[in-house]
């Protein structure tokens, strides 16, 4: 079951703890969704559960809530669980963060999630992973370069930049200067 765009809005209404957190998250996604959409020619994906999987990704920021960010992924595919939705939806929340999550990297870093792998399985969620990372929430919001984002991810070990890389290669950059006008986002 692919939820429908007006039924993704009510649950991230219903997810907002405040207006303030609705507006940044579901700007956000709403971003992602856009960026994503940039990826699909000559894909062979399933567009809806891509779009679905982008305005979803984010919704476990709402239940952050002082504890450590990189429980969002988890506390997303809770809530969305809890929702009903099936673990191919679910998991778009889980296996977005940084370029994928390890087993290893869990416990190397002692993050505090459950001991597992939040890796994309499908093209699919290594879309809207991809995606996400050229959109930052952080006040103000700004659109992240290619460039950019490589070195911020370089700082989690060499594995995760050339994982990057390789996804741009696949895949390009999207273009953000459009998007960055629309919005009024800097490029960074």
């Amino acid at each position: 079951m692919i939820p429908t765009d007006r039924e993704i809005l009510a649950i991230h209404r219903e997810a907002a703890p405040t207006r303030a957190a609705f507006e940044s998250v579901y700007t956000h996604c709403q971003i992602v969704c856009t960026l994503v959409e940039q990826f699909f020619t000559g894909l062979d994906v399933d567009t809806d559960l891509v779009r679905a999987g982008a305005l979803l990704h984010d919704l476990g920021v709402y239940r952050v809530d002082g504890t450590a960010y990189v429980r969002h992924g988890v506390l997303g595919h809770e809530t969305l669980a809890g929702l009903g939705f099936t673990e191919e939806i679910c998991r778009f929340a889980s296996c977005h963060t940084g370029v994928g999550i390890t087993r290893d990297d869990v416990q190397n870093q002692q993050l505090p999630i459950p001991v597992a792998d939040y890796l994309p399985r499908t093209r699919e969620e290594e879309l809207v992973m991809y995606a996400d990372k050229f959109h930052s929430k952080r006040l103000p919001p700004v659109f992240v370069s290619g460039d950019s984002y490589e070195v911020i991810v370089s700082r989690w070990g060499v594995d995760k930049a050339a994982t990057f890389a390789d996804l741009r290669r696949r895949y390009g950059d999207p273009a953000l200067d459009g998007l960055s006008a629309a919005t009024g986002y800097a490029v960074v």
